[in-house]
């Protein structure tokens, strides 16, 4: 499922990143690779805060729905 439907709180495994070659580089450079934890602080119209690898990092929805845990 997409990140955009994870609950709050809830620690969750990267399970793949879908997009473009492009959007695929900037995810993993911000460290959402498959495998990693991550887990969801604050969720807003679909634009999501996460807790990932000892970072918060904001995510628009189209990036989050590219995202599936």
């Amino acid at each position: 499922m997409p990140l955009t439907m994870a609950n709050i709180g809830e620690v969750n495994e990267i399970k793949r990143i879908g997009g473009n070659e492009e959007t695929r580089r900037f995810l993993a450079n911000l460290g959402f690779v498959a495998g990693a934890e991550i887990t969801v602080v604050s969720a807003i119209g679909g634009n999501v805060i996460v807790n990932i690898k000892d970072s918060r990092v904001a995510v628009n929805s189209d990036m989050a729905r590219h995202i599936m845990i």
